[in-house]
């Protein structure tokens, strides 16, 4: 056996032989740059879609035309597909459930293709997954959690009115998901779908769509954002609109981000709508776009050159009268990086290249080192931080975790799955990134939240009473609560993922270490739709760790 089989072998026998394998630290400079951990060696598949649940599990998936994966269904299942491109009769999972407290794995059942798929969770906490490529294009699939091993997938065929590959979901004020876009779908669509079939509402034209699809298709995987006032912030290709879903109608149209570079799939930049705070009057609504790949550089790399990825970043506040663009730049250029907002409500970077664009083979020179970017900052606003050891280029992913780490899966950037001969093998370990504020040095002004009233049910403009401790306590001034709704993750972009800073009313001492502070809910559904988010409390910036609440 060579030595490149050798070290691919070993880390699956680990995994199948270890599932709880302990996780290995890196060195690093834990409270300046963070730490990385090996949580698996291999997780027999390759996810390029994660959810976290409110079971505290993550669900992730790739796809099921790469072959045989490294996992067995188990109780002797298989799925047997006649439309499948790689395999008919396949008994190896294609996703998988990842328990973080036990870091155990259980594989899941699914049947249709989910490549390049879409997902939202609704407020029940069920995943609603959709689309995909072949026979699961204009699928349903649906993940209820559960506490125990029962829950599965359960699929609903082509309830989709249109093909559904490389679309965004976003949840809405009414418990609705819009479906946008997709390859060649100039449209959206609502789910879920009502129990009737003749009432089922077709797509609606979406011309923005079309008006921002060039030959790259760079508008795939719009970035979708909801706002305060209930209106879309929808961003394709260099473009983007304030859009009213409920009238069909394009509100406003902002400048388009300067220099004319794409940034959607598969230029694969990323976005994310900065917190919403609720202390502020009036709100504000800020989104920031970064990185991506310039225009041409998917041709590019189908000749073999591999264009530098940008490094620009822009703002763009959408609460203001007149809303431009800022741009700056982040220390390195970077093209299929995840943006995630972290608990304190600043947002990691990570994954991603530094040169070509997402597709088979496309990308090069992976960026191993994320990047801390701290908006409220005036100077300095990003930090480079610890490098992974491995690189995360196409079909990676990435999740923010309740007790603040970021877990880190996937890169595939082949047709199948591939461990030789290639430059950038099939990965398909499992690790944690613990940005800065993990550092035990941190320990004495990290709080601890202790208690929830109205048995974690937060309600509109209601009061709630968040019980905490910490042993060194500053003052009132240093405190806030801030609610999370975590991400579906994939293809760098992170869809539905939302922090709201709720309105602080007071800090209450209780003694000893013990406090409480007075909070009140989200003022409407518009601000925070219902469902599960994770709860921190922040104190000097440094967050607690989470605590489920659902918002209704």
């Amino acid at each position: 056996m060579s030595t490149i089989m050798i070290l691919i072998v070993i880390p699956f026998v680990l995994a199948s032989l270890f599932p709880c394998f302990q996780a290995q630290t890196l060195p690093s400079r834990f409270a300046n740059q963070g730490q990385w951990q090996l949580l698996h060696p291999s997780i027999g598949i390759s996810p390029m879609h994660m959810q976290l649940l409110h079971n505290d599990k993550v669900i992730m998936f790739d796809r099921t035309d790469f072959g045989h994966s490294y996992l067995p269904l188990s109780n002797g299942r298989c799925r047997m597909d006649p439309f499948d491109i790689a395999l008919k009769l396949d008994c190896s999972a294609h996703s998988a459930l990842y328990d973080v407290a036990t870091n155990t794995l259980r594989p899941l059942m699914i049947q249709t293709d989910t490549w390049c798929s879409s997902g939202a969770v609704l407020p029940n906490g069920t995943l609603i997954q959709t689309g995909g490529y072949n026979d699961g294009e204009r699928n349903i699939r649906m993940f209820t959690p559960c506490f125990d091993e029962t829950c599965d997938w359960v699929e609903f065929p082509r309830l989709l009115s249109q093909r559904r590959w490389y679309a965004t979901n976003q949840i809405l004020p009414d418990a609705r998901v819009i479906v946008v876009g997709g390859r060649r779908q100039f449209n959206y669509e609502f789910l879920p779908k009502t129990a009737n079939p003749n009432s089922y509402p077709s797509s609606v034209p979406l011309n923005f769509l079309q008006r921002t699809s060039d030959t790259s298709e760079n508008n795939l995987y719009p970035f979708v954002h909801l706002l305060p006032d209930g209106n879309l912030f929808i961003f394709a290709n260099t473009k983007s609109v304030l859009f009213d879903y409920k009238l069909n109608s394009v509100i406003k149209e902002f400048p388009p981000i300067p220099g004319e570079d794409p940034r959607n799939y598969p230029s694969s930049g990323s976005s994310v709508l900065l917190p919403l705070d609720e202390n502020l009057v009036p709100l504000q609504a800020e989104v920031v776009v970064c990185g991506g790949a310039p225009r041409g550089s998917f041709e590019s790399a189908l000749r073999g050159s591999f264009m530098q990825a940008l490094a620009s970043c822009g703002r763009l506040r959408l609460t203001h009268p007149n809303p431009n663009w800022v741009m700056e730049n982040m220390p390195m250029p970077r093209a299929m990086g995840d943006m995630l907002l972290l608990p304190n409500g600043d947002v990691v970077i990570i994954n991603g290249v530094g040169a070509g664009t997402a597709g088979w083979e496309h990308g090069r020179e992976p960026v191993l080192t994320p990047l801390i970017f701290r908006p409220s900052e005036t100077v300095n606003r990003f930090s480079i931080m610890a490098p992974a050891s491995r690189p995360r280029l196409y079909h990676s992913s990435a999740v923010l975790l309740k007790d603040g780490r970021v877990l880190v899966g996937g890169s595939n950037p082949h047709v199948f799955y591939n461990f030789t001969g290639v430059e950038y093998p099939t990965d398909l370990s499992l690790e944690a990134f613990s940005p800065p504020y993990l550092a035990p040095e941190f320990n004495p002004v990290r709080p601890t939240i202790r208690y929830v009233t109205n048995n974690n049910v937060l309600g509109f403009r209601t009061f709630c009473y968040v019980t905490f401790s910490v042993s060194d306590f500053g003052s009132a001034s240093d405190v806030s609560i801030r609610i999370l709704a975590p991400s579906f993750t994939t293809h760098s972009f992170g869809q539905n993922q939302r922090m709201v800073v709720l309105k602080l009313r007071g800090v209450t001492y209780l003694g000893g270490e013990a406090y409480y502070a007075t909070v009140v809910g989200p003022s409407t559904a518009e601000i925070a739709p219902p469902g599960y988010y994770i709860l921190f409390v922040v104190h000097k910036g440094v967050p607690s760790s989470g605590w489920w609440v659902q918002v209704m």
